[in-house]
């Protein structure tokens, strides 16, 4: 991806999830923490880098400093149990703004792929096709990226991203029409995972 496609999609990423939030607060606990929740969404777009600099890095902390807050909030409130309830708002969201390609679950599982490539996770297409896609990530870098923003102080919430991410990646696929399929893996030190997209149709084959 070019550093302007980075950025669009760090974009769209805080979009569906500050957008998933506010609409899971109000199907779900319409009215309550409202004061608390304005106040994050404040800490949220503070800070945001300038209009036209195509700064991936920049849009990265932004984001994660987003995601750290949201799950803060909804874990403080709610509870863990929560977390699936705002993937799912969340891929609501993601099912009405991510562009349709023509391309079925490779489109889907491509969404997964370009959000790996985007920490620079290690991944490998598996296959690709209208019907069945599959994705195999063997370093998630995204804990790299955690432990080293947790060593700047930064509260993390979760004690693994997974707890959220297999949710909202799960609920992303489903949104897209597709049925999802997940397996964490642990190899040497290596934290990954495996993602299958299937049409409903091939399924029932």
């Amino acid at each position: 991806m070019t550093d302007a496609e980075r950025v669009g999609l760090w974009q769209q990423r805080l979009f569906e999830a500050e957008a998933g939030m506010t609409k899971y607060l109000v199907e779900q606990h319409a009215g309550a923490a409202l004061r608390e929740w304005i106040g994050v969404q404040s800490a949220i777009f503070a800070d945001l880098p300038e209009p036209g600099v195509a700064d991936p890095g920049a849009w990265q902390r932004v984001f994660f400093r987003a995601q750290a807050l949201m799950e803060r909030f909804v874990v403080g409130h709610y509870g863990h149990g929560e977390l699936a309830g705002w993937a799912r708002a969340n891929a609501a969201v993601h099912g009405a703004v991510e562009r349709d390609h023509g391309g079925g679950s490779a489109d889907v599982i491509g969404r997964v792929r370009r959000q790996a490539e985007l920490y620079g996770s290690r991944y490998r297409v598996v296959e690709s096709s209208p019907e069945h896609s599959e994705l195999l990530i063997s370093h998630c870098s995204i804990w790299d990226y955690r432990e080293r923003a947790r060593s700047r102080g930064v509260p993390i919430t979760l004690a693994s991203p997974c707890e959220y991410c297999t949710k909202a990646t799960s609920a992303n696929i489903a949104a897209r029409g597709y049925r999802p399929e997940f397996e964490l893996l642990a190899e040497d030190g290596d934290r990954g995972c495996r993602w299958r997209a299937s049409s409903p149709a091939r399924e029932s084959s």
